[in-house]
C-alpha cells in the first residue's frame, strides 16, 4: 500500500513538473520567437532593408518571418525523429538552446548601412535557424504533458502548453512596451530594438534549470524497455496515420489567426505607407491584451474539451474567429482603439482558444506513442508553413493604397479557417481513448458514463 501511495505521488508531482516544465519553456522560448514577430513587423524594415520603397521593405521583412517557416518541416523532421528516438526531455532541452542562441545573434547583427546586403542575409540565417528549433518545442511539450497527464484529465494539463506560448507573447510585447514608449525613436530604432534580444540569454539559464528537473515520460519509457522504438518514425507515421497528418496540416492552417492579429495587423496599424498612423507603443497593447485573456481562457476549454471533447471548441472557435477578422481589420483601418482593443480581445484572446487550447492534445492523441513527436512535428509544422506566407501575400493582394483591405485580407482568413473546420470535423473524437490505444482508429472509446464517474473521482482526489 505505501509503494502504491509513493507511485501515485510521485506520478502527480512529475504531472505537475512536466506541465510546468511545458509551460515555462513554452513561454520562454516564444518569448523569442515573438520579438522577432514584432521587431519583423515595427523595426526591421527602416534597419535591415534598403531606404526608398516603403512597400518592398515591409514585404521583404515580413519575408523573413515567413522564412523561419520553411525550416520549420527540416527541424520537425529531425527534432521529431529525435523525440522519438531519444526522448522527449533531451529534444526540449536541444530546442530551447538552439532558439536561444540565435536570438542573441539577432540581437548582434549589424544594420544595412554598416554592411549592406549581409545584413539581411545573417537575419534570414538566423530565422532559419529559429525555424528549425521551434520546430520541436510544440509537439515535444504537448507530447510530454500528455504522457504525464492523468486519463480523463490530458486537454487541461496539455492546454497548458499553449497557456506557455500566449504568456511568452505577452513577455514579448511587454519588454517593447516600455522600451518603445519611454525611449526616444531614433535611440529605439538604433539599439534599444536589441535589448529584447539580448536579454532572451535568460531563457537558456532558466530554461534548462526547470526542465532539467522532469522524468521522461512513462509512455515513452515502457516503449524503450519493451524495444517498440522505431529507428525511422517519420517512415512509420506516414505509413501507418497518413491521413491523420493530412488532417493536423489543414487543422494547422488555423496560424493564419495569430498572423492577422500581430504581424500583418501590426503592419497595417503602423507601418507609414499603410496611413493608418497606430502610434507603435499603443498597437503593442492590441495583442497583449488579448493574449491576456487568452492566459486566463486557455485552462478553461482545456478543461471543458475533457467533458464534451476536442472536436466541438475546434470547430467553433475556428469558424466564428474567422468571421470576426473582418471586424478586427475594419477597426484598424477606421484607427479606433477601442474598437480593435474589443475585437482583438473577443477574436484571439477568447473565439480562438476554442482551436488553440485543444490542439496541444488532439493533435497528439492522433497518433501512437512510437510517432507521436513526429506525426505531430511534420505535420503542424508543414501546415503552418503555408500560413507563414500570408503576411507577404496581404501584403502584396492589399498593398498600402489598396481598397477594401479589410474585406480582401478577412476572406482569405474566413476561406482559411473554414478548411482548418473541415478538417477537424472528419477526425475521430479521442478524449475518451486510453492512452495505450490513442493512434488506433479501431480503439473502442470508454463509454460516457463510466469515463464521466472516473473523471469525477479523479477531480475529487485532485
Amino acid at each position: 500500500m505505501a509503494n502504491t501511495l509513493h507511485g501515485a505521488a510521485h506520478h502527480k508531482e512529475q504531472s505537475r513538473k512536466a506541465t510546468a516544465s511545458g509551460w515555462i519553456g513554452s513561454a520562454l522560448e516564444y518569448y523569442d520567437f515573438f520579438i522577432y514577430a514584432t521587431a519583423a513587423a515595427l523595426i526591421f524594415p527602416q534597419i535591415f532593408f534598403p531606404k526608398g520603397d516603403p512597400k518592398t521593405a515591409i514585404i521583404a521583412s515580413l519575408a523573413t518571418y515567413g522564412v523561419g517557416y520553411v525550416a520549420r518541416p527540416i527541424g520537425a523532421f529531425f527534432l521529431g525523429h529525435w523525440g522519438d528516438t531519444q526522448g522527449r526531455k533531451k529534444v526540449l532541452i536541444l530546442c530551447m538552446f538552439l532558439m536561444g542562441f540565435s536570438t542573441v545573434a539577432v540581437g548582434l547583427l549589424p544594420t544595412y548601412d554598416q554592411v549592406g546586403l549581409w545584413a539581411p542575409a545573417l537575419l534570414v540565417v538566423l530565422r532559419l535557424i529559429q525555424g528549425f528549433a521551434v520546430a520541436g518545442e510544440i509537439s515535444g511539450a504537448s507530447s510530454m504533458i500528455l504522457e504525464h497527464a492523468p486519463f480523463g484529465r490530458r486537454g487541461f494539463f496539455a492546454s497548458f502548453t499553449l497557456q506557455g506560448v500566449q504568456a511568452g507573447q505577452i513577455l514579448a510585447a511587454a519588454v517593447f512596451l516600455p522600451l518603445a514608449h519611454f525611449m526616444p525613436a531614433e535611440q529605439f530604432n538604433s539599439w534599444g530594438w536589441r535589448i529584447p534580444f539580448i536579454l532572451s540569454f535568460l531563457v537558456i539559464v532558466a530554461g534548462y534549470i526547470i526542465r532539467r528537473e522532469v522524468d521522461e515520460t512513462p509512455a515513452f519509457t515502457e516503449e524503450t524497455i519493451e524495444g517498440h522504438v522505431p529507428k525511422a518514425p517519420f517512415v512509420q507515421a506516414v505509413t501507418e496515420s497518413w491521413r491523420d497528418m493530412l488532417r493536423v496540416m489543414c487543422c494547422s492552417l488555423m496560424n493564419v489567426i495569430p498572423v492577422v492579429t500581430t504581424i500583418f495587423g501590426a503592419a497595417y496599424a503602423v507601418q507609414p505607407g499603410y496611413g493608418i498612423g497606430f502610434e507603435k507603443d499603443i498597437y503593442l497593447w492590441i495583442p497583449v491584451l488579448g493574449n491576456i485573456v487568452a492566459v486566463l481562457v486557455i485552462p478553461f476549454v482545456g478543461n471543458l474539451s475533457d467533458k464534451i471533447g476536442r472536436k466541438p471548441p475546434i470547430i467553433i472557435g475556428s469558424v466564428v474567429s474567422g468571421l470576426l477578422s473582418f471586424v478586427y481589420l475594419y477597426a484598424i483601418s477606421i484607427h479606433s482603439v477601442p474598437l480593435a482593443i474589443c475585437m482583438s480581445i473577443l477574436m484571439w484572446g477568447v473565439v480562438y482558444q476554442g482551436y488553440n487550447a485543444i490542439f496541444p492534445s488532439f493533435y497528439p492523441e492522433m497518433f501512437p506513442t512510437r510517432t507521436r513527436v513526429s506525426g505531430m512535428a511534420i505535420s503542424q509544422n508543414l501546415g503552418t508553413l503555408v500560413t507563414a506566407m500570408l503576411p507577404a501575400l496581404f501584403t502584396y493582394v492589399a498593398p498600402p493604397g489598396a481598397m477594401d483591405i479589410p474585406f480582401t485580407v478577412g476572406c482569405i482568413t474566413l476561406g482559411v479557417t473554414v478548411v482548418a473546420a473541415i478538417a477537424a470535423f472528419t477526425a475521430r473524437e479521442t478524449y475518451r481513448i486510453h492512452m495505450v490505444d490513442l493512434g488506433n482508429p479501431n480503439a473502442v472509446p470508454v463509454p460516457k458514463r463510466a469515463y464521466d464517474e472516473a473523471r469525477e473521482k479523479l477531480m475529487a482526489a485532485s
